[in-house]
This record gives structure tokens, sequence and C-alpha cells, in this order.
């Protein structure tokens, strides 16, 4: 079972169990690692995040390098009620999860995207196998699109939607291994959706162009995250999001 929560009060879930849990389609979705195996969420959505006031407007497109604030952004927990550690420390992000299938999303809530570029320079600070990602089109009602990479070597591409009233499900859209990660150090993680495609890269090649015409997800929030599976603990560090309109193809 798999449950959001909110950190704050911006978002609130309740949650119940699920039932019909589908079988992953590839062996790079493994049984001990979710959400790579798509197991269905037991999550009642609230309305959309409204972000508080801010002096200035929020931007659309931007570089955050964790400087300041998380003005803007919306946090939420997934896997379990242990409430991971999040602080932004020497200009950057760090997510730190001390128990094990934990799940952070960091969206920005300030605006909705159907074409975006969003790149962001990470680092894998402890813990194997742990993960990073990068979200786009994410909505309450047509689901979302989520690249996850793992310092184990391989990455995937899975579409989260909400089936029924408190029940959502993870399914697999592409699975393989990778050569650009590195052991250690910073590095770059990049999505492009657009159209009827996604487009993954890692350390500035490309991984992969995807169609993804079939989901329903068109428009929505872009986001980060960072996984842990079974072994704990486990420190990500961001140092940097862009966000920008693709160029054309």
């Amino acid at each position: 079972m798999k449950k959001l929560l909110l950190l704050g009060c911006l978002l609130l879930a309740a949650c119940q169990p699920a039932t019909d849990v589908p079988t992953p389609a590839s062996s790079f979705f493994p049984t001990a690692t979710v959400p790579p195996t798509p197991v269905p969420a037991t999550v009642t959505p609230e309305p959309t995040f409204t972000p508080e006031p801010s002096p200035t407007p929020f931007p659309r497109y931007f570089t955050n390098e964790f400087d300041s604030s998380l003005a803007g952004w919306v946090i939420l927990q997934a896997g379990n009620d242990i409430v991971p550690e999040i602080a932004t420390e020497k200009d950057s992000l760090v997510l730190q999860m001390d128990s094990p299938h934990t799940w952070v999303y960091v969206l920005y809530g300030a605006e909705d995207y159907t074409d975006v570029q969003v790149d962001a320079s990470f680092e894998f600070r402890e813990g194997i196998p742990s993960s990073v990602g990068l979200i786009c089109r994410y909505s309450e009602e047509k689901g979302w699109l989520e690249m996850n990479i793992s310092n184990d070597g391989t990455y995937n591409i899975l579409y989260g939607v909400w089936v029924d009233t408190g029940i959502a499900d993870y399914l697999p859209v592409f699975a393989d291994k990778m050569e650009y990660l590195r052991n250690e150090g910073t590095q770059e993680i990049g999505l492009i959706c657009q159209g009827d495609f996604l487009w993954l890269s890692v350390n500035e090649k490309l991984l992969r162009k995807v169609d993804v015409s079939r989901y329903e997800a068109k428009q929505g929030k872009i986001g980060i995250a960072a996984s842990s599976y079974e072994n704990t603990p486990v420190v990500t560090s961001f140092d940097r999001v862009t966000v920008t309109e693709p160029a054309a193809p």
C-alpha cells in the first residue's frame, strides 16, 4: 500500500486499503522497489494547491538554487508515516530518508505547464540503491509523468493517475539500463515534456525519447523527487532546478 502525506499544511490525504495490484511489465520494476512497482496508492486528493501571497509574483520560468525559502513549492511524502528530514543548507535542498521505501515529492505549485523542460543538478550523498526523479504535467484529475534514475544504473518512466475516489495507480511506461551515471559527485538530470513525447537525459547525454501520447497527463505541475528502497539512511541533495520553455523539436 502506498500513502501520500503532506509535510506541513498545504495538502491533506486520507488513506484506505487498495486492491488489484498490477503485475510489473519489466524486471526493472522489482517488487522491493516502489514506486517502480506499480502499486495502487490510497490517497484522497484535495483541491489544487494555491500558493501563499508573495511580495513578487511566482515566476513561470526560473532557476532555483535553493539559497532562500521554498515559497511556491509543495512537499509530499509517500510510502509510510515516518517523516523524512528536509532542509535547505549551503545552497542545496537536502532530502534525508531514514526509513525504507520512502518517497519525497517537491512540486512547484505556482504554475501549470503543457510543454516544459526541467533540468536539475543533484548528488547521491548516501545510500544504495536510491533514486532521484523529475515530474511533469502533474494533475490530480489526469495524472502525471515521472522519470526516475537509480544509482544502481537503471531508469524508468511512470504514469501516475487517480483511478477512483481515494485510489491512484502507477503504471510503468518504459525502463532500461544506462551508462552515463557516475558513482559520485554532482550530476545532471533532464526531462523535456513536449507534445506527445518525453526526452530524458543524464549528464547531458540523451537517454531516450519516449512516446506518451496514450496517457492523459497533458498539463500540470513540475517537480523533483527522491526515494529510498530497502537500505537506509538515504541522503540526496538538489543544488539547482531550472524550468524553461523547450525549444521547437
